[in-house]
């Protein structure tokens, strides 16, 4: 691998490139999925490339290839060039990169059980028992598990100097009960919904998640939907279980603290920001209970947002987002840290693989924990609605109108959890919303989620993130099915 990413930096410094930087990725992934009794789905795929980018009269050029010959390698790196020269005939102003100390290191993620060293037959086995308990609850109609893997091994280099081997395995599991009767259907998921939980880490994940434990009372859950009312349509406490606070800072801070879209680069497919640079520490973003970082540190949990060195090869660090309710930093590139005052890149440039351009993305964007136990907070609560679980989200293209639907609610009357509702929604204004905040749950009961498909960009790219998240309070939200902002 190194020696393939130097040649193709030597042909590109030779041709004329003020700077260069090469990604080879290896990458394995396997896919095993049941529905209703049967295997449905099980994919084992590979990836090996290199991508070269390069910077030109002032401008970026891009290009990759699967064939790593020396002379495709030599091809690639020269397209490279020829593409930036084509782009600094049409440069809107000079192109200048943050300094970066080129590291040199080596790194691998946590794995105690290699997954891809699991026999198939005990993943599938564990599914199709998984499967059969849930179909064992009467009224459970349809029941899905998967399972995902991944392993990528990944080389940086650049010509200033820096040369990083970094390899990572994610892993992850969930599933979904589905209850069908009379036209209506109710879905309960565990530990997340989408696929579940995703970790970097091995098998290991899959053991400790206890998803043959949880699957009686997610799947009874289900069916008693069918009987429960719809969550009225109410101005109330709300709290809110603590994936999906997840969602709720993926959608409404993640995306528009990502300073690419502030600055209007993503406008035409993954869309803007309210956010500018003007507004880093003029902005209240909140309460003064909010406090968020974006923190790509191992430390910060064994998360899909979670690395030792980014695409640019900057190293992870842990920054503020949000300080006590006021916004105080974008996730910036080397290209843009000079345009909010910054002297360096935050570390957030990452790339779905070889064949394509990194791009400023979320790392683990993370609501700090508080200091409430979640049994304090509902006994804390006179009248309002626990809602839990992911089930469907809208929000606009600016980040800030937005409305969700969670799986499943319970009544909360004078500090008891009650009755069940289904369907509930919520909705609000970004920041409207967050100074409604006013308890998080504190150490004990945060996590980390991962979500394993965040996208953007043009092509498409698709990328693992994560969110530290507890149980957490609004006051006076507007619910049901006419929560409007």
């Amino acid at each position: 691998m190194k020696e393939l990413a130097q040649n193709a930096l030597d042909v590109a410094r030779g041709a004329g490139a003020a700077y260069a930087d090469c990604r080879v990725v290896d990458r394995r992934g396997q896919l095993i999925a049941t529905k209703n009794g049967r295997v449905g789905d099980v994919q084992e795929t590979e990836s090996l490339g290199l991508g070269v980018r390069v910077i030109v009269a002032g401008a970026w050029g891009f290009a990759a290839t699967h064939d790593l010959s020396p002379e495709a390698v030599r091809r690639i790196a020269l397209r490279a060039v020829s593409i930036a020269r084509a782009s600094a005939l049409h440069a809107r102003g000079e192109l200048r990169l943050a300094h970066e100390d080129p590291h040199v290191d080596v790194w691998s993620s946590p794995c105690e059980m290699d997954p891809f060293a699991v026999p198939l037959s005990e993943k599938v086995g564990l599914l199709l028992r998984l499967d059969g308990v849930l179909r064992g609850v009467p009224g459970i109609t349809a029941a899905e598990a998967s399972m995902n893997f991944a392993r990528e091994r990944k080389l940086f280099a650049s010509t200033d100097g820096a040369s990083i081997e970094q390899t990572r395995v994610l892993s992850g599991a969930g599933f979904k009960a589905s209850a069908f009767r009379d036209g209506e259907l109710q879905e309960r998921s565990f530990p997340a919904a989408f696929g579940g939980q995703f970790e970097t880490r091995g098998y290991e994940l899959v053991e400790s998640l206890h998803l043959l434990e949880n699957a009686p009372r997610i799947a009874e859950e289900a069916v008693a939907l069918l009987d429960a009312p719809p969550c009225p349509c109410v101005e109330t406490d709300l709290l809110l279980e603590s994936s999906q606070v997840a969602l709720q800072v993926h959608e409404s801070v993640g995306h528009p603290v990502e300073l690419d879209r502030a600055l209007g680069s993503e406008a035409n497919f993954a869309g803007t920001s309210f956010l500018a640079p003007q507004h880093v520490g003029n902005l209240r973003y909140g309460s003064a209970a909010m406090n968020v970082v974006a923190d790509a540190t191992p430390a910060h949990g064994p998360s899909p947002g979670s690395f030792a060195y980014d695409d640019e090869g900057v190293a992870a660090q842990r920054n503020a987002i949000v300080s006590e309710g006021r916004f105080v930093g974008f996730m910036t590139s080397r290209e843009t840290a000079g345009a909010v005052g910054a002297s360096r890149s935050n570390g957030c440039m990452r790339a779905d693989g070889w064949a394509r351009i990194p791009l400023i993305r979320m790392t683990n964007v993370s609501l700090l924990p508080g200091d409430w136990r979640f049994e304090d907070l509902v006994a804390d609560t006179k009248d309002g609605l626990y809602m839990s679980t992911v089930r469907s989200w809208s929000i606009d293209d600016r980040r800030l109108n937005f409305q969700f639907g969670p799986e499943i609610a319970w009544e909360i009357k004078d500090g008891r959890r009650g009755r069940m509702f289904k369907n509930p929604t919520y909705g609000g204004l970004t920041p409207e919303f967050w100074g409604r905040l006013d308890a998080v749950c504190g150490a004990g009961d945060w996590r980390v989620w991962g979500i394993p498909n965040c996208g953007k960009g043009q092509p498409g790219q698709t990328m693992g993130v994560g969110h530290g998240a507890a149980p957490a309070r609004w006051r006076g939200v507007r619910v049901g099915t006419a929560a409007k902002g």
